[in-house]
């Protein structure tokens, strides 16, 4: 879906809770764009880094809500989309927008949306899918969930971080459609690494490998992305961090239970992340299940 929207409905301000990986990328990218953002995180370091990139670092939640009245969450957990929201219903005094970008339960983001309504305060379903390598360059598909005219007047904000933005329907359709494309992700991520590492067994020079294949049928998104990381044995500069995968994994596995539908591709990957857990990756890039498959070799 294309984003173009009339410059004159573009909010001049905008709020970014949670700068993490993902989230410190979108800031930096809607400073580019032209808003004033408005952002909060708990950790000193974040803070200071929105504040290089050219927005205003806030001291808490409350002090984003009273400067933008739409607010964007990028956060790590249930239990952090509890906190900020009751953090956000004591204060704001005004009507907000607020778009949740994370991967939580879909259960839990209907309870907060259900808690912010007495607030007058309308939450937004809108997953993103991309790494934060792809947060880096603005190339992140938005999954928007929830209430329609919120969703138009967010579109410049979406526009401004993200290449595309699908309207999937009622809140909580954003979720599913995330956690399907994360299925996908979980098996083209292990599907790269076994497919590089073929190559490299049967005398193909790894780079040469990604280059020729992720421009094959045989390619996929992952591979792109994915696929110059495992070549670089740089997994430790994490766009996507193992540990935090996990929780990806467990909402997934979540899902394919409660639909019952059979995933045997993906149920091959669960003990490839768990052993990259195991192995002491938990902070590295998912990239690092290269680094499970081979020593799965050392192992033989």
């Amino acid at each position: 879906m294309s984003l173009t929207t009339s410059p004159a409905t573009q909010p001049a301000s905008v709020g970014v809770i949670g700068l993490g990986i993902m989230g410190s990328a979108i800031a930096a990218n809607l400073i580019k764009a032209g808003f004033d953002v408005w952002g909060y995180d708990p950790l000193p370091s974040a803070r200071t880094q929105l504040k290089k990139a050219g927005g205003h670092a806030c001291k808490s939640v409350a002090d984003v809500a009273q400067h933008c009245q739409h607010v964007l969450l990028s956060l790590p957990s249930e239990a952090a989309l509890a906190q900020v929201c009751d953090e956000l219903i004591t204060s704001a005094s005004k009507v907000l927008i607020v778009a949740e970008t994370s991967t939580l339960p879909e259960l839990a983001k209907k309870q907060a949306q259900k808690f912010l309504l007495k607030q007058r305060i309308t939450l937004l379903d809108c997953p993103l899918s991309g790494t934060g390598a792809q947060a880096l360059t603005r190339d992140l598909a938005v999954y928007a969930s929830g209430h329609t005219k919120a969703i138009k007047a967010f579109a410049p904000i979406f526009e401004g971080f993200a290449r595309a933005r699908y309207d999937v329907g009622a809140f909580g359709n954003g979720t599913r459609m995330k956690l399907v494309a994360n299925l996908l992700v979980a098996i083209h991520n292990v599907s790269t690494a076994e497919a590089i590492l073929m190559g490299v067994r049967s005398g193909l020079d790894a780079a040469m490998v990604v280059k020729v294949v992720a421009d094959g049928a045989g390619g996929s998104r992952m591979f792109q992305v994915r696929g110059p990381t495992m070549v670089d044995r740089s997994w430790e500069k994490a766009t996507m961090k193992v540990g935090t995968w996990q929780k990806d994994m467990r909402l997934i596995n979540d899902a394919l239970e409660a639909t019952q539908t059979p995933a045997p591709l993906f149920s091959a990957t669960v003990p490839i992340y768990n052993a990259a857990m195991a192995l002491g990756h938990g902070q590295d890039d998912t990239a690092a299940v290269y680094a499970v498959l081979e020593r799965l070799i050392s192992k033989s």
